[in-house]
């Protein structure tokens, strides 16, 4: 079960850590497979965190949204090993993966729409499938951001999620991210269910 808010906690303490999957790297930059990354942005600058920080191998900060002391990170390990600075995260602020919200790309929805799960498999997702696996645990709520499918089957999958949006689909994601930054805001008040019914497309 996904934990409320401890109000006991001493202020500044990190309660929930929210992880946007994507690849360091200039190259990388608005990339389908950054959308995590991108969210995360909005999400920071919503709430007025600075992610400029060098830690748990990731650009990291820490804040509150709504009462609750977060850690927002965004791994520099590249996708695959995506779990090393998961990990050392958890470890380091003691936080269980039901309070660890991981935002990533889906091939499997058109790009501007969201799907939010409490947990689950990796789907395929080569940064949650890390995460998974170096953790023990699929009980990580997330946050899954459409990317859209490959053109045609036989395109290569690395070379279609390394590609970058285009100026249209740029529009889509302005909206999309700043209701993905909208659910993370609703998920920590440990209302999932209701999160989904709102956002889920």
């Amino acid at each position: 079960m996904f934990l409320k808010q401890d109000k006991t906690k001493p202020a500044g303490s990190v309660e929930y850590i929210i992880v946007g999957l994507g690849n360091p790297g200039k190259q990388y930059e608005f990339t389908r497979h950054n959308a995590g990354f991108l969210a995360l942005d909005e999400l920071a600058q919503a709430h007025g965190i600075k992610v400029d920080r060098l830690k748990f191998k990731s650009l990291c900060g820490t804040g509150s949204i709504d009462g609750a002391g977060v850690l927002l990170l965004k791994p520099q390990t590249y996708m695959n090993l995506s779990g090393e600075a998961v990990v050392e995260a958890m470890h380091f602020y003691k936080v269980p993966p039901e309070r660890v919200v991981i935002i990533f790309d889906d091939i499997s929805l058109d790009v501007g729409r969201m799907r939010i799960r409490r947990k689950g498999s990796d789907g395929g997702h080569n940064g949650m499938k890390n995460i998974i696996y170096l953790t023990g645990s699929d009980e990580f709520p997330r946050v899954k951001l459409g990317i859209g499918a490959k053109p045609y089957p036989d395109y290569d999958l690395a070379a279609w999620v390394t590609s970058r949006f285009t100026k249209e689909e740029g529009a889509k994601l302005e909206e999309v991210f700043k209701r993905a930054a909208e659910a993370v805001r609703i998920m920590l008040t440990g209302d999932i269910e209701a999160a989904m019914g709102k956002f889920n497309s």
